[in-house]
């Protein structure tokens, strides 16, 4: 079904064609018996896929990361279609429109895209009204957040914290979003002092807010996938001193190396796709040997099926989401890459998804 709707999605501009993906969930988990019948169709259980992590249970490792649901729109659908965790945004303090049109590119012959939407979202305000039944979706949900464009860094830690102020009822944990290449100078917070000034203010708003009867939530760093080997190091080793409960490994990434498709390649924005599945599988291996035994890594970048995700989970990811890969492969992805772990788990000769984690390093 998907490979038809995808030769009338893929003759549309990308981001008209999310926009009626979008549209399409919502008219689904809207109608009765809608979600009942996406789960038929797209659901699958197994607890050798189970794992818990910060106290939160995951029937399966497969999520699907931030820049789908910007706004809280549409997680109830997307738990449906089989996912085990979802995260929203990347939401800001105020809503803002993000960077001119086109801003959303895809290369068919390389399975990649190019983005530099630049946050846009509604605010947190209005995710907050749609979150407010955030429980029901019967699955872990994850807030990214950010700053406006129009934030200097020199305030940033304000915006971050405006909007755990908002937010921090709802979803089940929540990720710094420092590593966007498409919001000038966003990049420049992950520098290792401004990182460690941004993260303790965080920290320090987050136990307020608990402090006043706010229940606990991890809370993640997303890392880039550019960083030279000794940043990084210094990047996750913040994260960590500071209270970061994991690390998401890792965004979209500037080099363009690999691409056959050089007037896409010249577009500007963060890639995703086939080009950044050993690049973000690297950085999991070398973020476990440096931190992953002290916080859980969530794994992304280029992953379209089994053996991409079970690469990242051997290198030491504990989660892994797609986005791209659901975009060429389609939604049945969560369920084809839920049975080709099982399969790959029983060809290793594990009987969890927990024995597997990290299983390169021994």
């Amino acid at each position: 079904m998907y490979q038809l709707m995808k030769k009338y999605l893929f003759t549309l501009d990308p981001e008209v064609a999310h926009e009626r993906t979008v549209h399409a969930l919502q008219l689904a988990q809207s109608t009765p018996g809608g979600t009942s019948m996406l789960r038929m169709m797209y659901g699958f259980q197994d607890q050798r896929l189970n794992n818990t992590l910060w106290g939160i249970p995951f029937a399966n490792p497969v999520g699907l990361a931030a820049g789908f649901d910007k706004n809280a729109e549409v997680y109830h659908g997307l738990g449906a279609i089989g996912f085990g965790f979802v995260e929203i945004g990347t939401l800001t303090p105020l809503a803002q429109p993000g960077n001119d049109k086109p801003r959303l590119f895809r290369s068919v012959p390389d399975q990649a895209v190019i983005n530099r939407m630049g946050f846009n979202n509604q605010g947190v305000e209005s995710a907050a009204r749609r979150l407010q039944n955030y429980q029901q979706a019967g699955i872990p949900i994850g807030v990214n957040i950010g700053k406006n464009k129009v934030t200097p860094n020199e305030e940033a830690a304000s915006d971050y914290e405006k909007c755990l102020d908002a937010l921090y009822p709802y979803g089940h944990y929540f990720v710094i979003n420092v590593s966007s290449p498409n919001t000038p100078n966003l990049r420049d917070l992950q520098e290792t002092e401004s990182l460690r000034q941004l993260l303790r203010a965080i920290r320090a708003k987050a136990d307020a807010l608990e402090k006043n009867g706010a229940k606990a939530k991890p809370i993640l760093l997303k890392v880039a996938p550019d960083m030279a080997d000794e940043h990084m190091r210094d990047v996750v080793q913040v994260a960590v001193a500071e209270g970061m409960s994991g690390i998401i490994a890792t965004n979209t990434t500037l080099s363009r190396e690999g691409l056959s498709n050089r007037t896409f390649a010249e577009q500007t924005g963060g890639l995703s796709g086939r080009q950044l599945t050993a690049r973000s599988t690297a950085w999991v291996r070398e973020i476990y040997q440096e931190v992953g035994r002290q916080v859980p890594i969530i794994g992304v970048g280029g992953i379209f099926n089994g053996d991409d995700a079970y690469e990242k989970i051997r290198a030491g990811a504990s989660l892994i989401q797609v986005y791209t890969g659901m975009i060429y492969e389609g939604p049945g992805v969560v369920q084809a890459i839920n049975r080709r772990l099982l399969e790959r788990l029983k060809q290793d000769g594990f009987t969890t998804i927990q024995e597997a984690i990290g299983a390169d390093h021994r």
